[in-house]
């Protein structure tokens, strides 16, 4: 099965002006910080992932997670593509942190009840893999997802249940797994310290128009708002380059953000927490 086809000229073109080299620096108010993640890492959107990097590498970040699928959809397991796994290698040779990211993010072959319809409702539109798993399901997933990328020579540090999603008792089940860190939509769970440090994350959605629209707008409107916060975090998904509004709202909040704010990253956070 081969990639979605995307145009790479397209994608670029759509790709805002170079920021100025100042955004990898350290800026004045050192209290306020940035957690940057790429989700949805798999070899089904390697072309997209390579238009986010591009652009992590234009605003100088040099600090950030990603998240990644083993086996995306049951269809793209890790293991059968060298060359993208060889790249993350280099990247986690770097600093990049690697995260687990579900097992296959989907929802195919789960039951969905309608308390677990009710909690996904737009959130995600069937992604929700780990929202409604037990205990002894998701770690079943973990350890599979685990075993899969150490195959491919690489070490996640923590788990991020797709669309922040996760069952019953999640945080024992990733703990209990030997991964040092969870997070939802409103922060970062230390596992060890069971520590849970307060963290708004701005993402954006391309499924329709409208949605487009709208996430465009709140990322505006976020900035404002949460100004003040100590810890933010901006999760980019590799559909927002198909986007070229969602794609220079990216840009325009991270460009923003950098300029308050340092950039840290998952270990940072974990060694702080204790």
């Amino acid at each position: 099965m081969r990639p979605p086809v995307v145009d790479r000229k397209t994608l670029w073109c759509a790709l805002p002006r170079a920021t100025q080299a100042h955004y990898s620096r350290s800026v004045t108010q050192g209290s306020l910080r940035l957690l940057v993640a790429v989700h949805d890492v798999t070899p089904a959107h390697a072309r997209r992932l390579d238009v986010l990097y591009r652009l992590l590498d234009e605003l100088g970040v040099r600090r950030y997670a990603l998240l990644l699928v083993p086996d995306w959809h049951g269809a793209w397991p890790l293991g059968q593509y060298p060359q993208f796994t060889a790249q993350l290698r280099e990247r986690a040779a770097m600093g990049v942190e690697i995260v687990l990211h579900g097992l296959r993010h989907d929802e195919v072959g789960l039951p969905r009840s309608l308390a677990h319809r009710m909690r996904t409702f737009g959130r995600t539109d069937h992604e929700g893999e780990f929202a409604s798993l037990q205990p002894a399901e998701a770690r079943v997933r973990i350890d599979q997802g685990l075993a899969t990328l150490r195959a491919s020579g690489l070490d996640a540090i923590g788990f991020v249940p797709p669309a922040w999603l996760g069952g019953p008792g999640l945080e024992r089940t990733v703990r209990d797994a030997g991964l040092a860190f969870t997070e939802d939509t409103r922060g970062v769970v230390t596992l060890a310290a069971g520590r849970r440090i307060g963290a708004p994350a701005t993402c954006w959605s391309t499924r329709r128009a409208w949605r487009a629209a709208g996430s465009v707008l709140v990322a505006g409107l976020r900035l404002r708002l949460e100004r003040a916060r100590p810890l933010v975090r901006v999760a980019l998904h590799p559909p927002d380059v198909e986007s070229p509004a969602v794609l220079s709202s990216c840009r325009r909040t991270l460009g923003a953000l950098l300029e308050r704010r340092t950039v840290t990253d998952y270990r940072e956070l974990l060694l702080e927490a204790g």
